[in-house]
């Protein structure tokens, strides 16, 4: 028994398959990165991005005095609503996550910035989500 536990601890070890839960001061930190265009927090007004504020729950788009592309209008009429999963995955490539929520190819965002890294993006992700009325969900 002992040799097949150990043996499923190095197995765990090299799969790279771990979970890391999301850190909010993790999330925090990276999300300087972000302050350029976007803020939360008491105050936070729309800059050249909308604030986030209250993100999470949210209906895509829909950030009151943002001007928005038109595929986040799109994305408004059909009805997309942001959650920490999506909002983890909208930042690796925001594009490609609208060519694909949309089912549309030509769907263009105005945000040119990607994160690469899975556990920043999902650390940003809780950091937005901890300033959201609405409960967090992966």
């Amino acid at each position: 028994m002992k040799i097949l536990l150990s043996a499923l601890a190095v197995i765990t070890l090299f799969s790279g398959q771990i979970a890391v839960a999301q850190d909010v001061d993790a999330g925090k930190k990276v999300f300087k990165k972000c302050k350029a265009c976007h803020k939360v927090g008491e105050n936070a007004k729309n800059g050249v991005g909308p604030d986030l504020n209250d993100i999470v729950g949210r209906v895509v788009g829909s950030a009151e005095g943002y001007k928005y592309s038109k595929t986040f209008k799109a994305a408004n009429a059909a009805g997309l609503v942001w959650d920490e999963a999506s909002i983890a995955d909208y930042i690796a490539n925001p594009n490609d996550y609208m060519k694909a929520a949309l089912d549309d190819p030509k769907a263009k965002t105005k945000m040119s910035f990607k994160m690469k890294k899975e556990q920043q993006r999902k650390d940003v992700a809780a950091y937005v989500a901890s300033f959201s009325a609405a409960p967090a969900a992966d």
